[in-house]
């Protein structure tokens, strides 16, 4: 059982009860069945993608070890996330402690950023192959691909650490329900008893300056490449010019346009979006592009196809 929760000041203390969908207990346990069933298959399709790129020495090239990194952060994300919902769906375990909110919080918080930095990765990939393909090979090496991993994952370390810091230093009493079926910033600052604004400014700015400067650049990049496209003269080599790209654009307004929803919904349409809508999208969106990613690219790939026939067709041989 967890402490009682009365005029606490030591977050250490704190214990929380999610409520999964407010106000939607009694569907909890239908909503559980394709959360289920999307996580189990981006567990699978994910992990698979990773296996291929990894075995396959052909597919050691840029983009593909980029989608292996994408592939990576969508499987953490959604195991973040994902078997707690369905223990609360499932079993109403709906307590947690304030250091494992917060450990949940950190998780999320690091892997979307990070996330949005490996599309933008992807973006200059596709950006420098199109409109400087003899300089392919020279620009995107390993190093420079191992540079930008690096990057990506310190800028979203030294980006969500202050988060930590940010939760630990308010007070916390009285407030317990946490409105949602996994913690995020926002969501345990609302429940301390103290000035939040600070939470609510670096909330912001950090939404404007990295995942806003990743959407920007990634939206120049891409006009750059239609720019270039529309100037080759073959209708023929614009489609596979734009074809190579069309996965890509998939996976980015999959990613960003329930991000932005969410992030609007929590800010600013508290009055005019229900909570259970808002809730609801939340958490299909940490298991719906993790579940459709390698999809997209499995059906888009011809590589990547291809590489799949010839595993799956040597292992019925062996029978």
């Amino acid at each position: 059982m967890s402490p009682p929760f009365h005029n606490l000041t030591n977050p250490q203390d704190v214990w929380y009860v999610f409520l999964g969908i407010p106000g939607r207990g009694d569907l909890h346990t239908w909503i559980s069945i394709p959360i289920c069933s999307m996580y189990i298959v981006a567990v699978l399709g994910n992990s698979f993608l990773i296996f291929l790129i990894v075995t396959e020495r052909r597919l050691h090239q840029p983009m593909y070890l980029f989608l292996s990194m994408l592939a990576l952060a969508d499987l953490l994300l959604s195991t973040a996330t994902a078997p707690k919902m369905l223990a609360i769906f499932w079993f109403h375990s709906t307590e947690i402690s304030f250091a494992s909110c917060v450990s949940q919080m950190f998780s999320i918080h690091f892997i979307f950023v990070a996330e949005s930095a490996i599309l933008l990765a992807m973006a200059f990939d596709r950006y420098v192959a199109i409109c400087h393909p003899l300089r392919y090979t020279t620009i995107l090496t390993s190093s420079a691909i191992g540079k930008i991993v690096l990057a990506a994952v310190t800028r979203s370390f030294f980006i969500c650490c202050p988060f930590i810091f940010l939760v630990y230093r308010l007070l916390y009493c009285g407030k317990s329900v946490i409105p949602h079926s996994y913690c995020e910033h926002m969501g345990i600052a609302r429940l301390a008893c103290d000035n939040v604004n600070i939470n609510i400014i670096y909330g912001l700015t950090v939404a404007l300056l990295s995942t806003g400067l990743d959407i920007i650049l990634i939206i120049i990049s891409y006009a750059v490449i239609l720019y270039t496209v529309f100037q080759i003269p073959s209708w023929a080599a614009r489609y596979k010019a734009l074809n190579t790209c069309g996965s890509h654009i998939c996976v980015i307004l999959m990613f960003y346009t329930p991000a932005f929803f969410s992030f609007c919904a929590h800010r600013f349409g508290g009055k005019t979006i229900p909570r259970h809508i808002h809730i609801l999208v939340a958490n299909l969106y940490v298991v719906v592009p993790p579940m459709l990613n390698p999809i997209i690219y499995g059906v888009k790939t011809k590589e990547i196809q291809d590489r799949a026939v010839v595993l799956f067709s040597s292992g019925s041989t062996c029978y």
